[in-house]
């Protein structure tokens, strides 16, 4: 059956749900996944690369198909479009012979019903391999952001963002790391198992295993299929969290018996950190908008089996006057733009638009100003989101401060020590992909 299976088809078919339905990636993939369950490893590879290379390419690999083609891309019919993309992906970032990849795309330009474009396909591809040593970019001298934008196939408006607020330098290297793979990070249930029993129990299973960056606790993993496969998975014994999202439960300050609070809290690992920190004698209500959500944290809280968690459907938004100053500890990581993790989201960036980040600070204020009413006085809120964008992190800060009794405490002693002397006593930290070996991230801490 396996043998069957056209990869490249299906991964063109992929793209095509992706573009008319605009369909997330990540969700598309994982739906053709389980079509290609019994295909061989290699082939699942190699769908999942294609897939995510076609998308986080896109800007640029548009940008040079333009350079060689009679017809710009956006007046390409979707499916000529989406093949020829495949296509230079395969000739330009692949080890797919060329000629190869040439073929394949004129088989399937006919396949599907296109016949008369073969030859527009085969010429534009064959094209491209003879000049794939010339390709073009703009001009970095003339237009340095639009140099970028093509270069790391970023939006033009988000490298004018990101450029206002870090530099060009930082930029680019946050642009670069975003086109690097990730590393699979786990984070050790040391309510369970030590560190190094886990890894040990891990290479027993054939996964390959190494320390993380900041956390003891940490581990990055490879070399495995599916997760549900490793025993030491489906026992609880870890749960797969980057080493960023730690940061809010780490430096919370949650103790034994405590109260907690996590308002958004799918798919669950802050929330199942903070139950390990409360023990039994505690409880952590974990809290999301939708059924979706609350059934993805009872999924992994049947795997996890923290008695301590109470899991309910709740808008954020909502105040309920029933928890009103009784939590030691209130988790916010709000709906953000996702900046920082979109070398494991990269197609984040083809759907966000300026309008939507105004949207997402007003959200975020919302949720803030319902959050800080939970927290009894002397306790603890914690803020964080997973992006880059200052108007979602900073100046909320200034917004808590100004529009809450909430006062920012320092959080530089909870900090792992590689991370620490970068807050500068304000309360907060933002993290860098390309320039901190982790997703972008932020994280901010107040006392009442």
């Amino acid at each position: 059956m396996a043998d069957r299976i056209n990869i490249r088809e299906e991964a063109l078919d992929v793209l095509m749900d992706m573009e008319k339905n605009e369909k997330m990636s990540h969700l598309a993939i994982r739906e053709a996944l389980l079509r290609l369950t019994f295909a061989p490893k290699q082939d699942r590879a190699f769908f999942t690369l294609l897939c995510e290379g076609v998308t986080e390419q896109r800007i640029y690999l548009d940008y040079v198909l333009d350079a060689y083609s009679r017809t710009k891309m956006k007046k390409c019919k979707p499916l000529i479009r989406n093949l020829l993309r495949l296509s230079a992906y395969q000739i330009l970032f692949t080890h797919v012979r060329d000629a190869a990849a040439c073929s394949e795309a004129v088989n399937l330009a006919k396949k599907r019903g296109f016949r008369g474009l073969s030859g527009f396909v085969n010429g534009v591809l064959r094209t491209l391999i003879r000049e794939k040593e010339h390709l073009p970019l703009p001009d970095r001298e003339k237009d340095c952001a639009c140099y970028l934008s093509v270069r790391y196939s970023m939006p033009l408006w988000l490298v004018h963002l990101l450029t206002e607020q870090y530099g060009e330098e930082k930029t680019e290297q946050m642009l670069s790391a975003f086109l690097t793979a990730g590393p699979t990070t786990i984070r050790v249930c040391t309510d369970r198992i030590t560190p190094e029993a886990l890894s040990s129990m891990l290479v027993e299973s054939g996964v390959q295993v190494k320390d993380g960056q900041y956390f003891p606790y940490a581990l990055s993993i490879s070399g495995y299929n599916y997760l549900n496969k490793i025993p030491a998975f489906r026992d609880g014994l870890f749960l797969v969290q980057d080493e960023s999202s730690m940061l809010p439960v780490a430096v919370s300050g949650i103790k034994k018996g405590d109260r907690v609070l996590d308002l958004c809290a799918a798919p669950g690992g802050k929330t199942f950190h903070a139950a390990q920190l409360t023990g039994e004698s505690g409880q952590v209500i974990a809290r999301d908008l939708t059924e979706y959500k609350t059934d993805l944290l009872e999924e992994n809280n049947d795997r996890m089996q923290y008695p301590q968690v109470k899991i309910e459907q709740w808008d954020a938004t909502n105040f309920d006057s029933s928890l009103e100053e009784s939590m030691d500890v209130v988790l916010c990581d709000l709906p953000c733009s996702g900046l920082g993790i979109l070398r494991r989201k990269n197609d984040i960036k083809y759907h966000l638009t300026e309008e939507q980040l105004k949207d997402l600070v007003e959200l975020q204020r919302q949720i803030l100003s319902v959050a800080w009413r939970y927290v009894r006085p002397g306790g603890f809120l914690v803020f964080s989101t997973c992006t880059l964008n200052q108007k979602e992190n900073t100046d909320n800060v200034r917004w808590i401060e100004t529009n809450t009794p909430l006062r920012a405490v320092s959080i530089e002693e909870e900090l792992p020590e590689r991370l620490r002397g970068r807050t500068g006593g304000q309360g907060y930290l933002q993290l860098l992909p390309g320039i901190d070996a982790c997703d972008g991230f932020f994280v901010a801490k107040f006392v009442r």
